[in-house]
């Protein structure tokens, strides 16, 4: 240990450190404690000002170089890998994650995303000890939410529908990353977002949620209890909505259940400007003013602040001083803020840094058997959803037809909170490494909701008519409306302008661009600007787009033009943008070309892979999409968008086999491909490898095991209201309707037997319950099976049933296995109305199978008595 980090660690009194120090000798690691660290923390923040304390508060925490202390920023994403920091190993994205039901994989690869993040920090940090955001190691994942809803855009960013699975999965990913260190952590987990959150993302500043008792004990909190309880995160963000007409930040939740019933020791921060939605009359106005906002914040147990108080941050010091002048923050309330968040810095080890993960350098970022961890993820993520035989190929085909909006797409690889694969593998590239035989025809045929974009080449652009000089004249306004006085007159090489960051505060800002376009061919072109706010389009005086207003309903118009080859047609493109960020560029396509260049791929090939579906630029958080099915970064709809589905039938019209790979972060009503389709792969967005993998799969080198995280509905119409946070009708713990693939679900390569489960037949309410089964591979191929126990309280108002264990277990041909499950007293629980969790006696019902229940999935039921009297449970 370096003689710095022992007087931040051991000492009790503060010791500026000296020259002569330096030299000393130190104790080993092993001499630091708990307790140190707490008592270290403590005397720092006694040795602050009020000033100095205040400042901390914030996610940029400055330096104070006269207690050791370096600037640190808090704000790190490490959702499925090491996210906005350039390059690094990009796993599936989380809800593919919890696709594998294998929670040992996810602590695997959370503990290698622990091992990017520290090689980043090392190799980012400044002279001064200090780091830069997203390159820190506080890591704010994972997000734990009950993905609710299919409609939600966020819901992809978590391990599905299921409390248990959830809770499973968010334990294993917070324990790959802190680490198995009693005192350092490998990196600070931070579990988000607390809690009841699950979209709509269009309201989520001003949404108040009012769960009932029952659902926040039965599906809204039991993850967050499980991974605060197991797992003990570094910390807990708490959400942007209100709860019960407080927001989530200043929630009595933060005391009573977080830090109360599960005794939570680390720090809480808050969803990034969520302290703004405090006062601010467009979201929730619990508050007159940001002093009382960040007075009522602190009070609940929220100690850090993530991009404070909206746009003006210059006075954020001043405005929690002012709190604690004005006595509506105690400031032993601030102190006790400062000292959870100076120990949990300790535990990763103030630099100069000398802990157990100190050795972890940069090059251990982004290596080979990171990669090869990455593709077994992908590949036990990847779900079979139909296959009528067709796969695995029985034989390697001569020519293949490589289709659709994610065929060759990075961002379909990704999601969202990525960050960015070094040699990415998309579909188009998996199959041409697995099939380095066969002709592969390429052809994208269609964008995702529209045809296929790409930017409009410099050489087809002019500045007069007659084509003397290539460029667009630029016009560039304050404001959003196109008024007054340009601020820049220039030209320009393209129609495109790069926002970037040119301050923190939002830019509020309108260009036009002017200028005549001049096509190769004469076809029917469609244009659209790729940027985040509004723009409009005109070709020759008629406006063919008008996205101008972000808050317009999908049916905006975008119109096909006819444009002649050679002649010059008159372009005027307007945009606006309100933010700091987004760039735009404009797009066009020729709509025919890349129809009929797909169906005669189709025609020519053995075999059509049509790779469809989403990507995050249509769903995730608080997005502008102008589109049919899409609303603010959630959807609408959960059909397939339909110029994809258009072109799917005609390629199946073409006679031609043809698979399907769904690329999505959630679920999809596919319910044509279901009914006409040979196979369907659920791919999700399957990491930075991840098309080798559904390369692999269809060739057949593997037999798929990956199971649905969430139900697949044949329609949103079988949903209650997306705003609605009620249970009942969602999920399958609470739909009563026909799913078109049901949680659980996965088809494979081979097939399973199962013998009924075993167990006591009685057992006294309050003690665990042993359950066995015995299950058989009875097919030709190896293969892992995901065995899967539910619980069943007969005569009771709960779930249907509901998961309370699974295993992922690999079986040879013929081999069989018997898998063990010890069910714990809250496994066989119930909720009653007013939230009380208890074991009661009675019969219970153990299903044990490779899926639900009731769909036709194998399995076998046991039945149970529960004895004794009823048994409460603690919250």
């Amino acid at each position: 240990m370096t003689p710095r980090l022992r007087l931040l660690l051991c000492a009790t009194t503060i010791i500026l450190p000296t020259a002569a120090q330096a030299q000393d000798a130190a104790p080993s690691a092993e001499a630091v404690s708990l307790a140190t660290i707490q008592r270290r923390a403590a005397g720092m923040v006694q040795a602050m000002t009020l000033e100095e304390k205040a400042a901390q508060l914030k996610a940029e925490a400055p330096a104070i170089p006269r207690l050791g202390l370096p600037a640190y920023d808090w704000w790190s994403e490490g959702l499925h890998g090491v996210a906005r920091a350039g390059e690094a190993t990009v796993f599936p994205q989380a809800i593919a994650m919890a696709a594998t039901f294998d929670a040992s994989l996810v602590e695997q690869a959370a503990d290698l995303i622990a091992t990017e993040f520290r090689a980043k920090y090392r190799a980012t940090l400044g002279p001064d000890g200090s780091s830069k955001r997203y390159r820190g190691l506080t890591v704010w994942s994972p997000n734990i939410n009950i993905f609710r809803d299919p409609r939600w855009g966020r819901g992809q960013e978590t391990f599905g529908e299921d409390p248990h699975l959830t809770g499973r999965m968010g334990v294993a990913f917070v324990r790959g990353l802190q680490g198995d260190d009693p005192v350092f952590y490998k990196t600070a987990a931070v579990a988000k977002h607390f809690a009841v959150h699950s979209g709509p993302e269009g309201n989520r500043h001003r949404e108040d949620v009012h769960p009932s008792a029952y659902d926040l004990e039965d599906t809204y909190l039991p993850a967050f209890r499980a991974v605060v309880t197991e797992a003990r995160p570094s910390g807990i963000m708490c959400a942007y909505n209100a709860i019960d007409g407080v927001p989530a930040c200043g929630s009595p939740l933060l005391a009573g259940r977080l830090r109360g019933d599960w005794a939570f020791k680390g720090h809480v921060v808050t969803d990034c400007a969520a302290m703004a939605d405090f006062f601010d009359a467009d979201a929730h106005a619990y508050s007159r003013n940001p002093v009382e906002a960040v007075a009522t914040a602190v009070r609940a147990g929220t100690d850090l602040i993530c991009l404070e108080f909206g746009r003006d941050k210059s006075s954020d010091p001043a405005i929690i001083v002012e709190a604690v002048r004005q006595r509506l923050l105690p400031e032993g309330l601030l102190d006790r803020a400062v000292e959870r968040t100076l120990a949990d810095r300790l535990r990763l080890g103030l630099p100069p840094e000398t802990t157990p993960y100190s050795g972890i350098a940069p090059e251990n970022n982004d290596t080979p058997e990171h990669a090869e961890l990455n593709r077994r993820m992908a590949r036990e993520a990847m779900v079979l959803l139909k296959n009528d035989g067709l796969l695995p190929l029985a034989r390697a085909p001569r020519a293949i037809a490589v289709i659709g909006p994610n065929a060759d797409s990075v961002d379909a690889l990704v999601g969202n909170y990525n960050g960015t694969p070094s040699r990415p593998v998309t579909v188009l590239e998996g199959l041409r490494q697995r099939f380095p035989e066969a002709r592969i025809d390429y052809v994208q045929g269609t964008g995702h909701v529209g045809p296929p974009l790409k930017p409009v080449p410099r050489a087809a652009l002019c500045l007069d008519a007659q084509c003397a000089s290539r460029g667009v004249t630029i016009e560039e306004y304050a404001g959003t409306e196109l008024a007054g006085q340009p601020v820049r007159r220039a030209t320009g090489t393209e129609v495109r302008f790069d926002w970037g960051r040119p301050t923190r505060a939002q830019r509020r800002s309108t260009i036009r661009w002017t200028g005549w376009i001049v096509p190769e061919a004469t076809s029917e072109y469609h244009f659209r600007m790729n940027v985040d706010d509004g723009y409009r389009i005109s070709i020759d005086g008629r406006e063919i787009a008008d996205a101008w207003d972000p808050g317009d309903p999908p049916s905006i118009h975008n119109d096909g033009v006819v444009l002649t080859a050679g002649k010059p047609h008159r372009i005027t493109v307007e945009a606006r943008q309100e933010g700091d960020r987004g760039d735009q560029s404009l797009l066009w396509t020729d709509l025919r070309e890349q129809e009929d260049a797909a169906l005669a791929a189709a025609r020519k090939a053995d075999l059509v892979i049509f790779a469809a579906g989403l990507n995050a630029r249509l769903e995730g958080e608080e997005m502008r999409v102008n589109a049919a099915g899409f609303a603010g970064g959630d959807r609408t709809s959960l059909d397939l968008p339909a110029p994809q589905q258009r072109l799917l039938e005609q390629l199946h019209a073409t006679g031609k086999p043809v698979v399907l790979v769904l690329m999505s972060g959630s679920a999809m009503g596919v319910n044509w491909a279901q009914a006409n389709l040979p196979a369907i792969v659920e791919a999700w967005y399957p990491g930075g490898v991840g098309g080798r993998a559904v390369a692999d799969l269809i060739a057949g080198d593997f037999s798929p095991a990956g199971r649905l995280p969430v139900t697949f509905y044949a329609s949103a119409d079988q949903l209650p209201a997306f705003g609605n946070y009620a249970m009942k009708g969602r999920t399958y713990r609470y739909f009563a309707g026909k799913p078109l693939y049901p949680f659980g679900y996965g088809l494979s390569y081979t097939r399973f037997a199962y013998e009924p489960p075993a167990t006591a037949p009685q057992v006294e309410a309050g003690k665990p319950l042993e359950v066995s089964a015995r299950v058989t591979n009875a097919g030709a191929r190896a293969s892992d099976e995901v065995v899967q126990l539910y619980v069943r309280h007969p005569g009771t108002a709960g779930p249907r049933h509901a998961l309370q264990g699974f295993a992922r277990i690999p079986l040879a041909p013929g081999e069989s296995r018997t898998v063990r499950f010890t069910l714990d007293p809250r496994a066989l629980s119930t909720v009653d109305a007013a939230g009380r969790r208890s074991v009661q006696p009675g019969e219970i019902e153990v299903w044990v199978g490779g899926g639900q229940p009731d769909t036709g999935a194998p399995g076998g039921w046991a039945r149970v008595r529960m004895t004794g009297k009823a048994v409460a449970l603690p919250r």
